[in-house]
């Protein structure tokens, strides 16, 4: 694999501390890039996105209309997933990273120069070129750099990079729109993440892995290579992302709307969310990679249940901040939950298998959003009760259907 954590020794032939720390975190040269790539573009994305049901507001849109952009975030997510794969087995992971950030500038762009709601549906079918289409390729990178044991470590850098930004990016862009307004606030931060869209553009150009595509599959055979333990996971894993799907987007507008805490307030309760997720990550990861994976993946998915109640429940702003804390320790086990895909998935099916879960999963929950954004009508309560009650039934399935023996 030509990893460089192997390579730095000090000169009386042991391990240099610097060559200690890469072996202990997995830091192999592909993985470290399109880590960094991902840190670099999401410290641009998330300025905006946590904001983006706000701006729809904004811009003349409902509750029901903005549960709609949640149900077509979710679909997009789920039409580019295998796409996404596909390009990357055959183009080769650089090749992909650039086709896709590019197309998500597009995307910033469009939003940009939006003046009206309907147009941000055509933008988000860009902008999810990056966040949805990227994805089986970040996995596969991991899969093709690193063994097996060292997987779970290779996602939480990979995690931690990702939600670094979202610490940091929500609270400036808060910031940003109190000063400036909604409008220009989000307009300012997307002119921001054009500039890091270019400097992710030129990291990725360094990525050396090349298409391990080794023959021309479609779909249904690339199904019928699936584990089955890897359809259970799936199973369970659908569940779940029903419960989240279901107010990912009504979150902020229950923070802000009902509880009547400011733009500002919920940029640092995000934050605390995700300090929350990096200080478990490694911890978490090392042991997985040890001890198994299950009872991790057990944990995120009762977090995933909890997350919805607390916020409901949360009747003073350190209720609320537990809350948060809670939906932070949704990440404890998902670097052990996407080793697992990684794990069950053939070497040169790789990135197209990731692609096929995630299609699967994604096209599964796409109605969740929608159907939050109905029952808020009926009470803002509402959909959160449901949506824990959901979330409670997935962590059972999965306890109850995957084996230890196969999630270690």
């Amino acid at each position: 694999m030509g990893r460089e954590m192997d390579q730095a020794v000090s000169l009386n032939g042991s391990p240099t501390f610097r060559a200690k720390v890469a072996d202990y975190l997995s830091l192999e040269r592909n993985v470290s890039l399109a880590s960094a790539a991902i840190f670099i573009l999401g410290l641009g994305e998330e300025l905006w996105k946590k904001f983006l049901p706000k701006y729809l507001e904004a811009l003349g849109a409902s509750a029901p209309v903005i549960g709609l952009f949640g149900t077509a975030e979710d679909f997009f997510d789920a039409i580019y997933q295998y796409p996404g794969g596909w390009l990357a087995d055959r183009v080769g992971r650089r090749r992909a990273f650039l086709i896709l950030i590019t197309a998500a500038s597009v995307g910033y762009v469009v939003y940009l120069f939006s003046r009206s709601w309907p147009f941000l549906f055509l933008g988000l079918a860009l902008v999810m070129a990056w966040q949805s289409m990227a994805s089986p390729a970040i996995f596969a990178v991991i899969g093709d750099s690193l063994p097996r044991e060292r997987r779970a470590m290779g996602f939480t850098l990979q995690s931690i990079l990702k939600r670094v930004p979202v610490v940091i990016a929500p609270v400036i862009g808060g910031v940003l729109i109190a000063r400036l307004g909604i409008v220009k606030g989000v307009h300012t931060s997307l002119l921001i993440t054009l500039l890091f869209a270019a400097a992710t553009i030129l990291l990725v150009r360094k990525i050396t892995l090349s298409a391990r595509a080794t023959e021309a599959t479609n779909i249904r055979k690339v199904w019928q290579t699936f584990h089955s333990v890897l359809k259970r996971l799936l199973v369970s894993d659908v569940i779940i992302r029903t419960c989240e799907g279901m107010t990912g987007v009504l979150t902020i507008l229950y923070v802000t709307n009902v509880l009547r805490y400011n733009i500002a307030v919920y940029g640092t309760l995000v934050a605390i969310q995700m300090v929350t997720s990096i200080i478990v990550y490694i911890p978490a990861g090392k042991i997985a990679d040890r001890i198994g994976r299950k009872p991790f993946v057990i944990a995120t998915f009762a977090s995933f249940a909890l997350f919805p109640l607390a916020v409901i429940f949360a009747s003073s702003f350190p209720l609320l901040i537990l809350a948060f804390v809670i939906g932070g320790l949704r990440e404890i086990g998902e670097p052990s939950r996407k080793a697992m895909i990684v794990d069950f998935a053939q070497e040169g099916l790789r990135a197209r298998s990731v692609g096929l879960y995630y299609l699967v999963r994604s096209l599964s929950i796409t109605p969740a959003a929608a159907i939050g954004g109905l029952l808020w009508k009926l009470a803002p309560e509402v959909p959160f009760v449901v949506a824990g009650i959901i979330g409670l039934i997935g962590t059972v399935v999965f306890a109850l259907t995957v084996e230890e023996r196969y999630a270690s």
